[in-house]
């Protein structure tokens, strides 16, 4: 006759399994992706708020060394909303949606490069996958 506490700890894993299987498939995100252009900027005032260098659109304060993007205001709609996580191939780690481009901008990100204004010339313009998780509606 098998021992109980063997049976209790079979349904105990059998228990844990069937929660993993069910949480997975109730993921209430999408995962969303696209080909956007991309160029970058930096905290020079000619290219954020005038009198407010660093002061972004929805009103974060930016600083050297953050991961951040600004969107085109297109892509808003389409779930790039301020905070949203986003990954750009071929770049390492996550970036944020911290900011706005002006109205005269579709289907573009921005990506800042802090004080590096090297870095955001070298850059340039180019085509990216980005990749974001948009929160499923009912």
């Amino acid at each position: 006759m098998p021992d109980i506490r063997f049976i209790n700890g079979l349904i105990f894993i059998f228990a844990v399994v069937v929660m993993v299987i069910v949480l997975g498939a109730c993921d209430m995100r999408n995962e969303q992706s696209m080909e956007v252009t991309a160029t970058a900027y930096t905290m020079r005032e000619a290219e954020t708020k005038k009198g407010n260098i660093g002061l972004a659109a929805w009103g974060d304060q930016l600083v050297p060394g953050m991961k951040v993007i600004a969107v085109s205001r297109d892509l808003i709609p389409k779930g790039l909303t301020h905070e949203t996580k986003v990954s750009i191939d071929g770049l390492p780690g996550t970036y944020v949606v911290r900011d706005k481009m002006n109205r005269r901008w579709q289907n573009k990100i921005d990506i800042f490069m802090g004080k590096d204004v090297k870095a955001a010339r070298r850059w340039g313009k180019r085509k990216v996958v980005i990749r974001w998780f948009e929160e499923k509606s009912d």
